[in-house]
């Protein structure tokens, strides 16, 4: 079930290159697993804009966007206090359920964000996450330390060697051993290389292109193994074993 209301802006910042966290303040008892996202309407732009949760509690929204193009370039100049219609408790979400005691969390870019609740999510449950991100250098890198913070192993790598280890996940992902699960979101390519590379079970959250964000146009299915499905639907979150590439 997802649900239409009016937020306001607490926080607007920016983290690191062209990335920004807002705060927002509303309604969120719709948003029911890590991996969710809510889609925003902006002025100006005629579809809304899907963005991954990074966080909750009872009264706020915590977001983490990147700059891509006319509409989160938008999003990075509002003020504090201003209002956005939304678009909540869309998506599927990850099953924690499934983890086992020491769960790899992998994420890229912008896929970093729903990680974070994911990770808390584990820790609250008593797991042991371990945590990869990566960036393309080290001025596009965050949420290091808040990972770090929570209790989690967490290693980093940079495709320009600037920071962490010199490469991409998958270079990190090789060094490590005894993980009984994995979680990945981020780019195309990094989905890909994270199928191919980790042996054991997994989800991935895929990014696609979204029209209305909860399964009424259809504009962004792909095909599986079970049929066609619809990302922001019966995704963004897909068990390793139904993806087809």
């Amino acid at each position: 079930m997802y649900k239409n209301d009016i937020y306001e802006i607490l926080e607007n910042r920016i983290l690191a290159k062209d990335v920004y966290k807002m705060i927002l303040k509303g309604e969120t008892k719709y948003i029911k697993a890590p991996g969710q996202f809510i889609n925003l309407k902006i002025n100006g732009c005629y579809l809304r804009r899907p963005i991954s949760i990074s966080d909750y509690d009872e009264n706020t929204i915590t977001i983490i966007y990147k700059i891509f193009g006319k509409g989160t370039e938008i999003m990075s100049k509002m003020n504090i206090g201003e209002k956005i219609d939304i678009l909540t408790g869309l998506g599927n979400g990850f099953d924690t359920s499934l983890s086992g005691q020491t769960p790899l969390l992998i994420a890229g870019g912008v896929g970093v964000p729903p990680m974070y609740r994911l990770c808390k999510e584990l820790l609250k449950d008593g797991k042991k996450p371990i945590v990869v991100l990566g960036f393309n250098s080290k001025e596009d890198a965050f949420y290091e330390d808040e990972f770090k913070n929570l209790g989690a192993e967490v290693y980093v790598s940079t495709a320009d060697g600037s920071y962490g280890t010199k490469g991409f996940v998958t270079d990190v992902i090789r060094n490590l051993k005894d993980y009984t699960y994995y979680y990945a979101c981020g780019p195309m390519p990094m989905l890909k290389a994270v199928y191919d590379i980790v042996q054991t079970d997994g989800e991935l959250s895929f990014e696609e292109r979204m029209g209305c964000g909860f399964g009424a146009c259809m504009g962004c299915s792909i095909q599986t193994t079970e049929g066609t499905k619809r990302v922001c639907k019966e995704g963004p979150v897909f068990r390793k074993e139904e993806i087809i590439w």
